[in-house]
């Protein structure tokens, strides 16, 4: 399994990974506040279709490691919010919402679980994602924020979310199409 997201069509990547954890337990990563806060964004999550995802990013809090943001990146400097609605929901093996992000309309995650043993296979598909430019952030984004839930999962310290997403970005602009 390649770690990296791949281009399946326009609008829609997918990023397949081996978690070193049950199923249950990243179940929990997936929908739990101050577990997805680890890794991802915190906020609450009303596990129903048509409930509401709430994700509260902090980058800087995902690592005790401080870092400086990219300049281009600066708006997303302490918190940002995202809302989204849950659109298909089957606990512990498939989560979907919408991804509302700025004025673009929004996009759509699905995690789907798979017991492989003691660990669990997850596969996230970002589809109706608008251009290209977005599908290389989403790409780098969703690369650099499960490396970290893995890295938690182990019970490793994360690195710093920029350090690791930076060099990621220029890796998927020569990666998809």
């Amino acid at each position: 399994m390649d770690d990296f997201a791949r281009y399946i069509g326009p609008g829609e990547v997918k990023l397949e990974r081996l978690l070193p954890a049950p199923m249950e337990r990243v179940w929990a990563f997936l929908t739990e506040s101050d577990k997805r806060g680890t890794w991802l964004a915190r906020g609450k999550m009303d596990l129903r279709v048509g409930g509401e995802v709430e994700h509260i990013f902090d980058h800087a809090t995902l690592s005790p490691t401080p870092e400086t943001v990219p300049e281009k990146y600066e708006k997303y400097c302490g918190e940002s919010r995202m809302l989204g609605h849950i659109t298909a929901i089957d606990p512990p093996r498939l989560l979907a919402y919408s991804w509302a992000e700025g004025e673009a309309p929004d996009s759509e995650v699905t995690f789907e679980l798979e017991a492989a043993g003691d660990k669990t296979r997850l596969t996230v598909t970002h589809r109706k994602l608008p251009d290209r430019q977005t599908m290389v952030g989403v790409s780098g984004g969703w690369h650099t924020h499960i490396g970290i839930m893995i890295q938690v999962l182990e019970g490793k310290t994360p690195p710093p979310f920029w350090a690791t997403y930076m060099p990621l970005e220029d890796v998927y602009e020569k990666r998809l199409p």
